[in-house]
């Protein structure tokens, strides 16, 4: 399956003319562990940056679509919230003229951060008739091509449950091509969708017909669709 015309995977990113589109950063996770007594040393965004810089060398891109869930914490702003979503930002506009950032079910107290950047928050984003949403709830309205983070996809194969891939799916919900991003976040690989235990409404029906993409090196591997990976 060729992706609809304008549209690039590049590694985690998704790339619609000149709007690169990303998810789930959750920045500020790794304090939510060190809460639970899980000390792990603070790389996470010092990952996304090193991530991001390798994306911007494979692309033009002139605006950045942030979809969802850039910080971690829902009811308050963490010390490490506060600082690296500032230094993300302030790394942002030296490779792109726009921020765009559309609300998550996470970012219930991004504002803050945001208006020191003056940037502005989004229900969603619409360019074309392209509409990017985080994907914890429906939208009123539906356009030719929607595109959502949320659910964090990533997949095994049977032979090999173990081991795990973030992975791009590409399917229809309704009459309109979905396109579902993988987290961003370096510390977690995603929840398994062979297993179907899945978050977003968007995705409550069969899903067999999607197409997976998973990301591994610089291009991205087209594996076919989630019933074909099945019988693997």
């Amino acid at each position: 399956m060729q992706l609809p015309k304008h549209f690039k995977i590049i590694d985690l990113a998704l790339q619609y003319k000149d709007t690169l589109i990303i998810g789930d950063l959750q920045l500020g996770y790794e304090t939510e562990l060190h809460k639970q007594g899980v000390l792990i040393p603070s790389f996470q965004l010092k990952d996304i940056l090193k991530r991001l810089n390798n994306i911007f060398e494979q692309t033009t891109a002139k605006r950045i679509v942030i979809n969802g869930d850039i910080k971690h914490q829902f009811g308050s702003i963490s010390e490490q919230e506060w600082r690296e979503i500032l230094q993300l930002f302030d790394y942002l506009f030296t490779k792109v003229r726009e921020i765009i950032l559309v609300k998550g079910n996470h970012d219930l107290t991004l504002r803050p951060i945001a208006k020191k950047r003056n940037i502005e928050i989004q229900d969603s984003y619409k360019i074309d008739e392209v509409t990017i949403l985080h994907g914890h709830k429906l939208p009123k309205e539906t356009t030719k091509t929607l595109v959502i983070g949320h659910e964090h996809p990533a997949i095994s194969f049977p032979k090999r449950p173990s081991e795990k891939y973030k992975c791009f799916l590409v399917g229809k919900w309704k009459k309109s091509t979905l396109f579902i991003l993988p987290s961003f976040n370096p510390l977690t690989e995603g929840s398994d969708v062979l297993q179907e235990n899945f978050l977003s409404p968007f995705l409550q029906e069969n899903i067999n017909n999607f197409e997976v993409y998973i990301v591994e090196g610089k291009k991205p591997l087209h594996f076919g669709k989630i019933k074909t990976i099945k019988k693997l």
